[in-house]
Order: C-alpha cells, then sequence, then structure tokens
C-alpha cells in the first residue's frame, strides 16, 4: 500500500482507522495488515486505501469504499473479524475508528518526471 489510492469522483465512503502500536509481534502484524488489504480487495465495494505508520507505532489507515453497506460487509467479513479481535488484544494500546462520506475531493495531480518545475 503505497502511495495514493486511485479512487473515482465522489460520494464515496472512507473508513479511518488510527491506532497506537504496542510493538509486539511486529513480523504477525505486517503479515496480518498485508493479508487484510489483499482480502479487502476482494470485497464488493472495495475502491482503495492508503496508509502511514510513524517510527513511534502511529498509524493511519483510510480504506475507501463505495456504500455504507459494502463497510458493514466487510466488518462482519469472518477473517476480518478475526484479525480485528486479535489486533484488539494484542497489536493496539489504542485506536479509533470513523466513517466519513466523502463529497467532494481533489489534489494536485504529481508532474511527469520531465516536466518543468516551478
Amino acid at each position: 500500500m503505497n502511495g495514493f489510492a486511485k479512487l473515482p469522483e465522489p460520494p464515496y465512503f472512507a473508513v479511518i482507522f488510527s491506532s497506537q502500536r504496542n510493538g509486539d509481534d511486529e513480523a504477525g502484524y505486517a503479515a496480518a495488515a498485508e493479508r487484510m488489504l489483499e482480502l479487502a480487495a476482494q470485497q464488493p465495494g472495495f475502491l482503495g486505501a492508503e496508509s502511514a505508520r510513524g517510527a513511534d507505532g502511529f498509524g493511519i489507515t483510510v480504506s475507501y469504499w463505495g456504500s455504507e453497506a459494502a463497510i458493514g460487509a466487510w466488518k462482519h467479513q469472518a477473517e476480518h473479524a478475526a484479525t480485528r479481535a486479535h489486533g484488539r488484544k494484542h497489536w493496539y494500546e489504542h485506536f479509533e475508528l470513523r466513517v466519513a462520506k466523502v463529497t467532494r475531493a481533489y489534489g494536485k495531480p504529481a508532474l511527469p518526471d520531465n516536466a518543468p518545475q516551478d
């Protein structure tokens, strides 16, 4: 999950997961995070994701979905539910989850490598 998600025009939904890792089982966490992204990408309504984590263990992952129903289905997907429960018990000191409807989106596109810089 490197860089920006390629998303359609709004509206769509964002699930914002902010967390403070406890530093335990880094390899297990990394494998689970990779698996959850693979699994999410197979779910109807999944649009993409963006994630960042600092050296202090604080991270934010935003997953994008086409509908609230798709978010609900992902929440109840069995493997995802089991991984969430494991994470709450073993990987996180604290976390917050927020769901938002994106009604507007804009940005500055990246310049091609050969474009003049201002």
